[in-house]
């Protein structure tokens, strides 16, 4: 009688542990993955990176062919000379025009030629911005890693030709990775911003972590909207209902040297030293092999 009450006794504890304990097995590791599209078109002469290789931050992902932006360069260059040209002429002749009397030059002519010099200086105040923005294009065909990551399924080489703002390289963010955990609803009073977790990769490995936040709304299948915006509430209720997941962001607070994060992957969460049921079942079973023997 004794072992079937310390049996029902166990059993009750996993299972409200397993409800409502702050710890899931629905963990996901996250990153933010970087999709890196060219800022000018042209055709690609070089992608000196490989799939999955460790990029710094500046480091050359891909060359698109500078020939065209050099030649767009030399025309800007030679319209800013030639517009820096035409300035000092109406400079000059508006000065010109300034010094003689009234007797010679009529106050009208005077005023058009200031109007043409100040025109002048518009049209190479132009020229230089356009040779500016020429020599941005250029520097633009070296497209360069905007983080420190890894290069992630490459499909771009060589001889492709890219597309203005058209993505054809990611680059996953190698200081952003983080975890979400699906909690059940029922162990959400438990889950505090700023409580430390343990985190376990299904690899075996154990990371630190904090919760960072809570999700504070999820989609309910149940009442989407109408057409006319209002609620559109189902008349069939289903009596057998589940507790819904909400999504906790955690930050992972150190990883180790000899693990390696992977987006993606799985991983178990138990909130501020909490135990899951595995380990729970473990101290049960030896609890009831310590009572058997008593017996």
């Amino acid at each position: 009688m004794a072992l079937f009450l310390m049996a029902a006794f166990i059993g009750k504890t996993l299972w409200d542990h397993y409800m409502y304990a702050p710890w899931t097995r629905d963990g996901r590791v996250h990153a933010d993955v970087i999709t890196v599209a060219p800022d000018v078109s042209g055709m690609i002469v070089g992608v000196p990176v490989h799939d999955n290789q460790y990029v710094k931050k500046g480091d050359l992902l891909m060359q698109i062919d500078p020939s065209h932006y050099q030649i767009a360069v030399q025309e800007a260059e030679a319209k800013v000379a030639a517009r820096r040209a035409d300035l000092a002429l109406r400079r000059d002749d508006a000065k010109r025009r300034a010094d003689l009397d009234d007797a010679v030059v009529s106050a009208e002519a005077r005023q058009n030629a200031g109007f043409q010099a100040d025109a002048a200086l518009a049209a190479y105040d132009q020229a230089v911005a356009a040779l500016d923005a020429a020599k941005l294009d250029l520097s633009r065909t070296r497209v360069l890693s905007p983080v420190d990551g890894f290069v992630t399924n490459l499909q771009t080489w060589q001889g492709d030709y890219a597309t203005i703002a058209t993505p054809k390289l990611a680059v996953v963010d190698r200081h952003s990775f983080w975890v979400y955990g699906y909690f059940e609803e029922t162990k959400l009073p438990q889950v505090k911003v700023g409580r430390e977790v343990s985190i376990r990769l299904m690899s075996g490995s154990v990371l630190r972590g904090h919760v960072e936040s809570v999700a504070r709304g999820i989609y309910d299948r149940d009442n989407p909207e109408s057409v006319d915006l209002t609620a559109n509430v189902d008349p069939v209720f289903n009596w057998v209902r589940l507790a819904q997941r909400v999504p906790v962001r955690i930050d992972i607070d150190s990883v180790p040297d000899d693990v390696r994060l992977t987006a993606g992957t799985t991983c178990t969460i138990v909130v501020d030293g909490g135990q899951a049921p595995d380990r729970l079942m473990l101290r049960a079973n030896e609890l009831m092999a310590r009572m058997q023997r008593a017996l």
